[in-house]
């Protein structure tokens, strides 16, 4: 379990690529720009929000992968943190209108991959909170 753990936060932290990605393929700057100046800021601030969440999710899968798989209970209630985290995401993926901004294969590819890697993360997690 500990090396799903340590693999896990590697690829969420893969994730912030893609992440990274979103404003420009969005071109959020424009696409923004008609709304107030508050509601551009909101967003800008719940995505900072959700940036800072993966990098702590995945650093400290890195750096405490030992800790986490071994059953205690903050251990467990950590993974049900991630648990819950990743499958709030992965449920999304079936509620966001995507299809209009996959215009190029390795966009597509890339939605496919992150689909995976959020199946991926949410079983981890839940064998870390459950599975001992």
């Amino acid at each position: 379990m500990s090396n799903a753990i340590f693999l896990a936060g590697i690829g969420q932290l893969g994730v912030l690529v893609a992440t990274a990605l979103v404003p420009l393929q969005l071109n959020w700057k424009s696409e923004l720009a008609s709304l107030p100046k508050l509601h551009r800021q909101m967003y800008w601030v719940y995505g900072g929000y959700i940036v800072l969440g993966i990098v702590s999710l995945g650093t400290i899968c890195l750096v405490c992968h030992e800790e986490l798989a071994s059953g205690s209970l903050l251990a467990r209630a950590f993974c049900c943190y991630g648990l819950a985290f990743w499958a709030i995401r992965l449920s999304l993926q079936g509620v966001f209108d995507v299809k209009p901004h996959l215009t190029r294969w390795w966009l597509t590819a890339g939605y496919y991959l992150l689909t995976v890697l959020f199946v991926t993360f949410t079983a981890v997690y839940a064998w870390g909170a459950f599975g001992h």
